[in-house]
């Protein structure tokens, strides 16, 4: 779960991490009365949970009141990589003399949270990235040890930051290692951390990315979702506890379990077809989930067929079945439709569906072949 930059930035400062003044605006008259408490120049910055906002004009300084208006009011209502503006943030300017990029994420190679860091920071770290690597400095931390004092030098050191500025940058990263662990995040990120002309160390953006599936223990962390930048496909698979990612293709897929789920793609491909999303009902799922599931491919216009494939281990086949006819009924549609059952209880869910004249299989490769041609793309 993304969370907003506002969001994000009141979570660091309750670790002690130094951030701009500023709250957040759904309306340009807000925006114009907060530059006014601010008393002076103000960045009004869109809020959408994606990159490159500046770039597309989505962030903008004001260095009056009324100039705040003004962008807040050009600011609201765009699109941003087809997500709409609802919020912009109105912090206080900073006069920056430099700019740090900094984060922590997962390093799932090497199975230990890592620290990045660089003195190119800015809207352009993936370019510097991808073409000047060696800016880059990472330090691995060990979770049973955390993150030791000695790190944060090398780091400092690496990037070249002064060393009057070492302690605060210290208690910065401490405060952004405590987010990452505390929030169950998957990536804890401020880019730009600044030095400011009046030399004190603030971060001036902010980013985090929560683990879905550690939610359950940070309710507080919940609420603040923001449904609004989530498709209605997504946010009813996620009520229903489904996995699903929207695809380009044609054929849709639901499978019970991410391994199984692409492999099933990848052998759609093989013959021809290109699936229009992944979707995995997980084990155990029981009628009513199965239905959502199904609602949720059906509503795709983009789907000519679709691909059922389940192997029942936990996942009772009769149970499938049954969803699966149950959706039928709600959703209506009438695509051409495969249908592998492989383990408990498959003859029972077989049975049920060819009483309902549908269409069955029994291997993947058959099932695969039969829905790319009855989607019409064989090759």
């Amino acid at each position: 779960m993304k969370l907003h930059e506002y969001q994000a930035k009141t979570i660091f400062a309750e670790h002690g991490i130094a951030i701009p003044r500023g709250r957040v605006a759904d309306t340009k008259e807000q925006a114009r009365d907060i530059a006014k408490e601010l008393g002076g120049r103000v960045v009004v910055k869109a809020q959408v949970l994606v990159g490159g906002r500046g770039k597309a004009g989505g962030v903008k300084v004001a260095d009056t009141p009324a100039a705040a208006l003004k962008h807040a009011g050009e600011i609201l209502g765009m699109q941003i990589k087809d997500l709409p503006v609802r919020k912009v943030l109105v912090d206080e300017a900073a006069a920056i003399k430099t700019e740090i990029y900094f984060g922590i994420t997962n390093d799932r190679s090497a199975r230990k949270p890592v620290m990045i860091a660089s003195a190119s920071g800015g809207i352009d770290i993936e370019e510097v990235a991808a073409q000047t690597p060696e800016k880059i400095i990472r330090e691995h931390v060990d979770p049973f040890l955390g993150l030791r004092d000695y790190q944060l030098r090398h780091i400092a050191s690496m990037i070249d930051l002064p060393r009057e500025h070492w302690a605060a940058f210290a208690k910065i990263a401490h405060g952004l290692y405590n987010v990452y662990k505390n929030t169950d995040a998957t990536l804890a990120e401020i880019n730009p951390l600044v030095i400011t002309e009046a030399n004190q160390l603030v971060a001036l953006d902010g980013k985090l990315v929560v683990d879905d599936n550690a939610l359950y223990k940070h309710p507080e962390l919940e609420t603040l979702r923001d449904s609004d930048e989530e498709t209605p496909a997504e946010t009813e698979a996620r009520i229903h506890g489904l996995s699903y990612v929207a695809l380009d293709g044609e054929i849709g897929c639901m499978v019970n379990g991410a391994g199984l789920a692409m492999a099933t793609m990848d052998i759609i491909q093989l013959y021809g077809g290109r699936p229009a999303n992944f979707l995995d009902v997980g084990g155990g799922a029981g009628a009513e989930k199965v239905a959502a599931a199904l609602r949720i491919i059906l509503r795709d216009s983009k789907v000519k067929a679709l691909l059922i494939n389940i192997f029942g281990g936990i996942t009772r086949c009769d149970e499938v079945a049954r969803g699966v006819l149950t959706a039928l009924e709600t959703v209506g549609a009438r695509l051409p439709m495969v249908v592998r059952l492989v383990g408990t209880n498959e003859e029972e869910g077989r049975k049920l569906l060819a009483d309902a004249h549908m269409l069955t299989a029994t291997s993947l490769a058959d099932a695969a072949q039969k829905v790319v041609a009855a989607a019409g793309g064989a090759r």
